[in-house]
């Protein structure tokens, strides 16, 4: 992720500095959601120029403090042109005042209108030594774990620190802690991934895949696959389940966000409690309201009893707020009440209540690019991304294809009164050949209708459009001479005839989204993207 373009804001004062603080710190703890490790560096320095420029300061430094042998070390910073950076490392006993209070997890300010105590002699010989006139110092903290300091000094000219920039300038602090923690976090997941990469057996394909196979690849009851995608985010599954952390968990339809949900709460603290789960997309708006918070009797036409919310009703649990993308914007200021301090209001009530839920929240929608054009809150959805999980599609872990498949035909035997107990090669290497727009879900259809025409116990794959087949109408692009066909050709096709039996309806009854396996927005988005329109339009 690239860092955003600079902000200009103006110097001012009162209500108008502090609404512009609170724009650039929105926008900074939106640009640290979803970086990734290798790009952090880069955004960091961007960001501290951005502050600089902001405060009207001369430069901007990130460090660590390293406990042994006892010293400052510089990781990162920006200063205006002609301005020295801090020499690096720093002896601790040049400045003991501000080492001790870093450590304590308390700020440091200097400069017009806040001497440094009596005690710090030795600190304010050093700052003079090094040419300041002002400086403000926060701590980079994680819990009670001290990561490292941020400072801002001033060279020309003194300033003044206020009580709100430097309150501010510790919420700043804090995304940059998580950004940091984050990216040792990836690190160290990356090293195991790469570990467990070379230690554990690949999956080999085989004639027949039986049921024993299937259950020794599965560590999570009905998250099937051993591929290196999947297995990333089991292992963010295990790292956060047991703390109370919120959780986004990102991914297209069809991937399996539900059970991502359901193994968070199985694996956390809060597992004997029951797991709510509310649809935010089921619910039309003016229910949805009543459906989170609950209502007292008489509190709108309709409301003849009290009603307890989803909220209150997960006090102690987890709940899980599905397709949080389309919650009204109205509403999405309460839900950040509710995740800020755990407080509320039934409709029709002035008493406030209060909820310990944890909150799991599932999308399939773009909700960075959603808060750039105001269809989300910026601050809900920092909130919400404190530790962000992206199911990735059925087309980036196509090894667990075999996998899924066994798994589907050893569940769906029972119930269709099948003797399917053979998953040839040739079936496993065609269902593999697709691209899945559908993802697990559409795999999970097909395997199904399989299964129903396959007359013995091979499994005979059915509904996939095959190599070189003909296309339908005139939208769809003509038939290459060749046998093979790009993907993205087979899936024009595929969609283009489900679209046309379906007499083109992406919504409503026998829709061809439902065909698929999709949600309407996404099929709409793929029509888009592959040129597919109906014939005539």
């Amino acid at each position: 992720m690239s860092s955003s373009p600079d902000m200009t804001l103006p110097e001012t004062s009162g209500d108008t500095e502090d609404g512009h603080f609170e724009d650039l710190l929105t926008h900074l703890a939106v640009s640290f959601v979803n970086v990734e490790p290798l790009a952090l560096d880069e955004l960091l320095v961007a960001s501290l120029r951005r502050i600089v420029r902001f405060l009207g300061v001369d430069r901007g430094t990130l460090g660590r403090y390293d406990m042994l042998p006892g010293q400052l070390v510089t990781t990162h910073t920006w200063a205006l042109p002609g301005i020295e950076p801090v020499p690096s490392p720093i002896a601790e006993d040049r400045f003991p005042y501000m080492v001790g209070q870093i450590r304590a997890g308390q700020a440091l300010v200097w400069g017009k209108g806040n001497p440094l105590p009596p005690g710090a002699a030795a600190d304010l010989q050093s700052l003079r030594a090094l040419g300041l006139r002002s400086l403000a110092v926060v701590p980079l903290m994680s819990a009670r774990e001290v990561l490292g300091w941020l400072s801002f000094a001033a060279v020309r000219r003194e300033h003044d620190w206020s009580e709100g920039q430097v309150r501010r300038l510790g919420l700043i602090a804090g995304v940059f802690a998580n950004a940091l923690l984050r990216k040792q976090k990836d690190l160290a997941l990356d090293a195991a991934m790469a570990e467990n990469l070379a230690l554990r057996r690949r999956v080999e394909a085989e004639n027949a895949v039986w049921r024993e196979q299937v259950l020794h690849c599965r560590d999570f009851d009905d998250l099937v696959g051993d591929s290196q995608a999947l297995r990333r985010v089991l292992m963010q599954v295990e790292q956060v389940a047991a703390t109370d952390s919120t959780v986004l968990i990102l991914g297209e339809t069809g991937t399996g966000k539900d059970l991502i949900a359901t193994a968070i709460h199985e694996r956390s603290r809060r597992a004997d409690r029951p797991l709510i789960r509310v649809n935010c997309a089921a619910l039309p708006a003016t229910l949805i309201e009543s459906e989170l918070f609950g209502h007292e009797k008489g509190a709108f036409t309709g409301a003849m009893s009290r009603k307890m919310g989803r909220f209150e009703v997960a006090d102690g649990a987890t709940i899980v707020l599905d397709e949080i993308g389309e919650l009204p914007l109205e509403l999405q200021a309460k839900l950040l009440r509710v995740l800020q301090t755990g407080e509320f209001e039934r409709l029709g009530s002035t008493k406030t209540r209060k909820t310990d839920a944890r909150v799991v929240a599932s999308t399939n929608r773009d909700l960075q690019a959603m808060a750039r054009e105001g269809g989300f809150r910026p601050d809900l959805f920092y909130r919400l991304g404190v530790f962000p999980i992206t199911v990735p599609p059925l087309r980036e872990r196509k090894e667990d294809i075999a996998l899924l498949t066994a798994y589907f035909v050893d569940r769906l035997r029972g119930k269709l009164g099948r003797q399917v107990t053979q998953i040839p090669d040739e079936a496993v290497a065609e269902l593999m050949a697709y691209d899945w727009p559908g993802n697990v879900r559409e795999l999970e259809n097909i395997v199904e209708r399989s299964m129903i025409v396959s007359p013995g116990s091979r499994l005979q794959v059915d509904g996939l459009p095959r190599l070189g087949a003909a296309s339908s109408g005139a939208s769809a692009a003509a038939p290459s001479s060749d046998d093979w066909r790009t993907l993205s050709e087979v899936e024009r096709d595929h969609i283009f005839s489900v679209c046309e039996r379906c007499a083109w309806r992406i919504n409503g009854r026998g829709n061809a989204a439902d065909r698929l396996g999709i949600n309407p927005n996404t099929l709409r988005s793929r029509m888009r993207k592959l040129g597919i329109e109906r014939p005539g339009s």
